[in-house]
């Protein structure tokens, strides 16, 4: 089952933007993570209609970060990139009229609810500067040795 990594990995760009306060281009994004440019622009722009990040085009241009890394949490930059699913169990439907498919689907759909509600607390505790923080101490503790 193929996974959506969009949230991790434009949590990984913002912290880059965080520590360096300089512009990325669309293609220097995209060779962080080692995909295509234009994918970068159509997740971005998620971003930027939210008011996470900013770009300026032209010479020098490019994408940095505009949000109070304070105030931004997982839950905000998940919602931005177009997360619409936590989890991607689904239920089967081939024969609504049969009682086990019935019960398993209840069964079912009530543990993906309290999951998905317990995931969506938890993004939504965590901020960009509690990561950007972790990040930080990790490279400074590596500098050291």
């Amino acid at each position: 089952m193929r996974t959506d990594s969009r949230l991790s990995r434009m949590l990984h760009v913002l912290l880059h933007m965080a520590r360096h306060d300089r512009p990325y281009t669309s293609e220097q994004i995209a060779g962080m993570l080692q995909t295509n440019a234009v994918v970068v622009r159509r997740t971005m722009a998620g971003l930027r209609a939210h008011g996470y990040v900013q770009s300026v085009t032209g010479q020098g241009g490019g994408w940095t970060i505009a949000c109070d890394l304070n105030k931004t949490t997982l839950l905000d930059i998940h919602r931005a990139v177009g997360g619409r699913h936590i989890f991607a169990i689904g239920l089967d439907n081939d024969n609504p009229s049969c009682a086990v498919e019935r019960v398993v689907n209840s069964a079912v759909a009530d543990a993906l609810d309290r999951a998905e509600r317990l995931l969506i607390g938890s993004l939504g505790e965590i901020t960009l500067a509690e990561l950007a923080e972790q990040f930080y101490a990790i490279c400074r503790a590596e500098l050291k040795q």
